[in-house]
């Protein structure tokens, strides 16, 4: 391929950033027809379609790629404008990073707390299931993510984290009502929590429950988009539900919940991408996100994860 000139690099950033060629322009001190016309001249030289002309506009997977290396650039321009004390007047460093609400509801804010602030850097958080969070590192929107996935997205790198521990409770009455007698057969029938549409995870308890007898949890499930309110719905006795050690520990204790297989937690490994930048900012958060993930999740056992 030809190389990418960068006004044009940057000004397709522009118009998916913005969301429109006019916006873009206004954010860009150009006229919409220079927009029109950097963006053509860049899908020419790559010979692919970049932009699905939509309001708002999307980027195809090569226009992905092209955005993925724009917003790198730009990581690059910073960090080195910082280097040369040319800094100050560009605005705090901001920091895409992807991350999964139970460990946005569990560990991760305090590991966001040690990051050092000097220079000042701008967390811009997104929220997604942890089996989903490399879709936005691909789609180039975040620099690093926290994921279940193993496999690396191309041009990041991967570091494991440990393990999150998931506990199957659900309130005293709720179990009376609903789970008495043999758990493999109660389950898969019973009311449940999830978080939305592509939350699995119950489901995949129930299938390794009963050695795949059954092929899920029951039909009759309450979508409860948030890691604290996943939690209020299984102490309220809406369904049953997988949550966060953390969390269900006190409540087991205190007897607002109870355990329904205290020898089967559910773990969840996890793991840090990001992009594969030498980039001091990014450097330091992942240090900081690996040593907080060291001291609030589990290890995985010998020859696992």
């Amino acid at each position: 391929m030809d190389e990418l000139p960068l006004d044009q690099v940057r000004t397709l950033l522009a118009v998916v950033d913005e969301g429109t060629f006019d916006a873009a322009a206004a954010a860009l001190h150009v006229t919409p027809s220079a927009v029109s016309q950097r963006v053509k001249a860049l899908e020419q030289r790559t010979g692919r379609v970049l932009l699905i002309r939509t309001k708002p506009v999307r980027a195809t997977g090569s226009g992905q790629v092209v955005i993925r290396f724009a917003r790198q650039l730009a990581r690059l321009e910073r960090d080195a404008r910082a280097e040369l004390g040319m800094a100050p007047g560009t605005g705090p460093a901001r920091l895409p990073i992807a991350v999964n609400a139970d460990s946005l509801a569990t560990w991760f804010l305090p590991a966001l707390t040690r990051v050092p602030q000097d220079p000042p850097v701008c967390f811009e958080l997104h929220r997604e299931d942890e089996s989903h969070t490399t879709e936005l590192l691909r789609e180039g929107q975040v620099m690093a993510a926290v994921t279940s996935s193993p496999d690396p997205v191309a041009g990041c790198t991967v570091r494991p984290l440990g393990l999150a521990r998931y506990l199957p409770v659900a309130a005293p009455g709720f179990a009376a009502r609903h789970l008495t007698g043999d758990l493999a057969r109660a389950l898969p029938e019973a009311p449940l929590i999830v978080f939305d549409r592509r939350d699995d995870l119950q489901d995949a308890f129930v299938r390794a429950l009963t050695d795949g007898a059954a092929d899920g949890a029951s039909p009759v499930r309450h979508q409860v988009p948030t890691s604290e309110g996943f939690c209020d719905a299984v102490v309220a006795g809406l369904g049953w539900g997988l949550v966060p050690e953390s969390q269900a520990r006190p409540l087991v204790r205190t007897g607002a919940l109870v355990l329904l297989a205290p020898r089967r937690p559910m773990d969840v490994p996890l793991y840090w991408q990001q992009w594969k930048l030498e980039s001091p900012v990014l450097s330091t958060v992942a240090e900081v996100v690996a040593e907080v993930a060291r001291e609030s999740l589990r290890r995985p056992a010998p020859g696992g994860v």
